[in-house]
């Protein structure tokens, strides 16, 4: 009886399982296995309508992987990840440690912080390319006062620095991000443990090093794992911004993938892009949860 009855719950609990998993097999699965099968086809604006795809095997991916412009994009993805990686998790952690200390006004300031993070990225791409204007931007403006430069700097359409633009703007609404998670594991961290520490002589600095370190190690490889998810795969900020521009200088795969399918209407080219994101990604979920495995052990 009681066999039956686990069978029976068990069978239920599939039974509301089953929209999910189905409304997820038709936005998220076929799409994908779609993905996949136009990535090793040859499909372009020529035989779109007649539906004719030649398949060509790894051929697209070859084709990318000999591309200079495929090459450079790979490297913008690379740089605009790890820039925005080290500068919103230092910053985001020093946030933290600031606010995980009680002291008035905290909770308002932390608050005002969290503004950037709370607003859509279309308003935040859209605000930081005002910014960054050459003739009426708050940066150049700010600069020329402080007599930093003696120009205003064109910095969305200089290759130097449109790249360095777009990442101050997605620190700034990374920082946030980074900072709320870590404060949560900060202050899961039992103020008795630093007490015992400080009795036994303990300074601050070793406090940091052999106690909060240790106790955030969970929550930082968290907040770097999901942060270079979030960046390594951003389109809308670039997008809106700068659009990879000047000269691919920042084009990243979103973007590039973007515009060699729906511009250049390089189908399975645009595909191939997507899948090499994709692998990219799925390699570092992997090993995240390799990792999360070697912490349970």
């Amino acid at each position: 009886m009681k066999l039956s009855m686990a069978a029976r719950k068990s069978k239920e609990a599939y039974i509301f399982i089953l929209p999910g998993f189905i409304y997820l097999l038709i936005v998220c699965g076929y799409p994908l296995l779609y993905n996949i099968d136009l990535s090793f086809k040859n499909l372009n604006v020529k035989n779109f309508a007649s539906g004719e795809s030649v398949f060509v095997g790894l051929e697209n991916y070859k084709t990318l992987l000999a591309d200079q412009t495929f090459r450079l994009v790979f490297k913008n993805t690379l740089e605009f990840t790890f820039a925005c990686l080290l500068i919103q998790f230092t910053v985001g952690f020093l946030f933290a440690m600031f606010f995980s200390k009680k002291f008035t006004l905290a909770g308002p300031i932390r608050g005002l912080v969290l503004v950037g993070y709370m607003m859509p990225m279309s308003v935040t791409a859209l605000l930081g390319k005002n910014l960054f204007l050459l003739d009426g931007g708050v940066i150049n403006d700010l600069l020329m006062k402080l007599h930093l430069v003696s120009a205003p700097v064109d910095w969305l359409v200089n290759g130097g620095t449109a790249l360095s633009a777009v990442i101050a703007v997605n620190c700034w609404v990374g920082i946030p991000f980074n900072m709320l998670l870590l404060t949560s594991g900060l202050t899961g961290i039992s103020e008795d443990v630093y007490e015992s520490a400080s009795i036994d002589g303990a300074t601050s600095f070793q406090r940091f090093l052999y106690i909060t370190l240790p106790l955030m190690k969970s929550a930082m490889l968290s907040v770097l794992m999901l942060g270079f998810i979030y960046t390594f795969k951003a389109f809308d900020l670039m997008f809106i911004m700068t659009a990879g521009g000047p000269f691919n200088s920042t084009d990243v795969l979103g973007t590039y993938a973007y515009s060699r399918a729906f511009t250049q209407y390089e189908f399975s080219q645009g595909s191939t892009i997507a899948m090499i994101l994709f692998v990219c990604l799925f390699c570092v979920g992997l090993f995240y949860l390799k990792l999360l495995g070697k912490e349970d052990d």
